[in-house]
């Protein structure tokens, strides 16, 4: 079918609703803090659900909590999805995930007012939890509920930095855990989340909107070098086996490998604990972790190998013992390229200017693409700044983030 001539979306009612969720969970200031089940997260959750009536969509909450949209297609067949999570960092600001949110419901009503019925079923999200924020382990919980990845035994063992479970705080806002397999979906074609770019590429390169060519892999060691405490003086320094500073020439090593590989490959150290810890000891071990990302599934494999075998050099030739464990480990995700070269072709169409980038943060749509085709778009971030009350997008640039969104949209349903 031909393209429309262009999807209209009102600024005004983008920013009233940013800033209408934003309450609920609002410190008072731009900050929010809005865990998965609290007060605050119920209140957001019917709002949303509300407002997809409002705006003539079908609304329920699934068995996890997730709350979806539906504008039934003329011929049925699986959906086309959109959406993002409603949960916060602590505190987080006003974009982070909920913008996603309301822009497929933003894009849906746009769509249902301006071109009728679609021949697929649309469906837009605002997933339960993606953050981690109440429970530290509990990450991705309403994409991994959508697509079977929550264990029997997780709701149970799910604790919360208040030493509660996840099952619990389901049962406290009338989830029953021993439904969520209801949750799970296999009638999903295509996913399309639409986030805030969290970083500053878009700003340097001075567009509003990118489309997302992939999600890095992402991989957490936490690493152990084990030395022999002695004397800080005493000791001569040919003699020593110092994990101090062993680990000081691996975090430069692997910090500097991400370096010279150049964008996106990326390292960082971000946690460093050193036993006695005492200015005149060498020390008997230090503990430390290692974040490392590629968004090319081939490449971070290679990366992951690199600075392993880096690590394990300097440990020997150090007389060092080493070991790891590896406590995340998301394989990079790339976009679906048929979606992406749809969603370049709606922001030509609508006139929004455009780069190809890969996401170096994660986000639902790794799970999602368990079971469906997925692709993102991001928004230009102010300073590249996120999880902080601090972050910000104009609206000019959202409202092109969610014209190309609905272009897409429109592309993959009517």
């Amino acid at each position: 079918m031909s393209a429309p001539t262009r999807v209209t979306i009102d600024p005004a009612f983008v920013e009233k609703l940013i800033l209408d969720i934003a309450q609920y969970g609002s410190d008072g200031g731009t900050g929010v803090s809005r865990t998965v089940y609290s007060p605050e997260w119920v209140a957001a959750t019917k709002t949303y659900a509300d407002w997809c009536e409002q705006a003539g969509l079908s609304a329920r909450m699934d068995t996890v909590g997730n709350v979806w949209g539906r504008l039934e297609g003329s011929e049925g067949g699986k959906s086309i999805v959109s959406g993002s999570h409603i949960d916060s960092q602590t505190p987080g600001g006003r974009y982070d995930g909920i913008l996603g949110a309301l822009a497929g419901l933003i894009a849906l009503k746009a769509l249902k007012e301006q071109f009728g019925t679609p021949k697929r079923t649309l469906e837009c999200i605002a997933f339960c939890e993606e953050e981690s924020s109440r429970f530290p382990s509990a990450n991705f919980w309403g994409s991994r509920a959508i697509t079977g990845g929550i264990r029997p035994t997780d709701p149970e063992t799910t604790i919360g930095f208040g030493g509660e479970t996840i099952g619990d705080a389901m049962r406290d806002v009338g989830l029953d855990p021993a439904r969520i397999p209801e949750a799970r979906r296999d009638d999903i074609d295509t996913f399309v989340e639409l986030h805030i770019e969290q970083g500053p590429i878009l700003e340097h390169a001075g567009l509003p909107v990118a489309v997302v060519t992939g999600i890095t892999g992402i991989r957490h060691y936490e690493i152990k070098l084990r030395g022999t405490q002695n004397h800080a003086g005493a000791f001569p320094m040919d003699l020593r086996r110092d994990p101090m500073a062993g680990f000081a020439e691996i975090a430069n090593g692997v910090v500097d490998t991400a370096h010279r590989w150049g964008r996106p490959a990326v390292s960082t150290v971000g946690r460093v604990h050193v036993m006695p810890n005492a200015t005149a000891i060498i020390p008997d071990s230090v503990v430390f972790t290692l974040d490392t990302r590629h968004p090319d599934p081939d490449l971070c494999r290679k990366l992951h190998e690199t600075q392993e075998a880096y690590m394990r050099e300097v440990a020997k030739r150090r007389n060092l013992d080493i070991d790891w464990k590896i406590m995340i480990d998301h394989p990079a995700c790339p976009s679906d390229k048929g979606v992406v070269e749809t969603l370049r072709r709606a922001a030509e169409a609508q006139g929004v200017p455009t780069m190809l980038m890969a996401s170096g943060a994660g986000h639902d749509s790794q799970q999602m693409a368990r079971i469906a085709k997925v692709a993102m778009i991001f928004v230009r971030s102010k300073d590249g700044r996120s999880h902080t009350p601090d972050e910000f997008s104009s609206i000019e640039d959202i409202v092109a983030g969610i014209e190309v969104l609905a272009a897409g949209l429109y592309r993959l349903a009517y």
